[in-house]
């Protein structure tokens, strides 16, 4: 490609890396709850999601998934510290429900808590099926937890 063609993919790249930089908000606050709430958040998704993988893509490789399951119990309790009061504020994006039924969010977070431990549980057995319906009841943890608390 010559450069007169170049030229206004040049002239634009600083634009979209302006709008770019635009779109994420910080987390300005001390101590910066929702920051790490969001990334606790992240290091659960590191574990789950290759274990969905893996028994969706008929995958399934038990000792794999017992690894996979262990991390994820050890980091299931790591975004819960974060929901204090005041930490209703960008970049969250949870709902201010989590505050105003904060009953019903602890319920969720507690059922999503065991639905964890019979995960690791089916995973200790190697059995494909136990594992694939633990899993599914952690999904669906996380899902009503979202409809209720998150998306909009």
């Amino acid at each position: 490609m010559d450069f007169a063609m170049a030229r206004p993919t040049l002239l634009i790249l600083p634009f979209l890396l302006t709008l770019a930089a635009c779109g994420q908000v910080e987390d300005t606050r001390p101590g910066q709850p929702v920051a790490h709430r969001q990334a606790a958040f992240k290091e659960l998704l590191k574990s789950f999601e290759p274990m969905g993988i893996m028994l969706r893509e008929e995958q399934f490789d038990a000792k794999r998934f017992k690894a996979l399951s262990d991390e994820f119990l050890s980091r299931r309790d790591g975004p819960w510290q974060y929901f204090g009061p005041d930490t209703n504020y960008p970049p969250s994006k949870s709902r201010p429900e989590v505050w105003s039924d904060n009953a019903k969010f602890d319920d969720l977070r507690k059922e999503f808590l065991k639905a964890g431990d019979e995960l690791a549980k089916a995973a200790e057995t190697g059995d494909k099926a136990k594992v694939d319906a633990a899993y599914k009841t952690v999904y669906d943890s996380c899902k009503r937890c979202h409809k209720d608390f998150k998306d909009k």
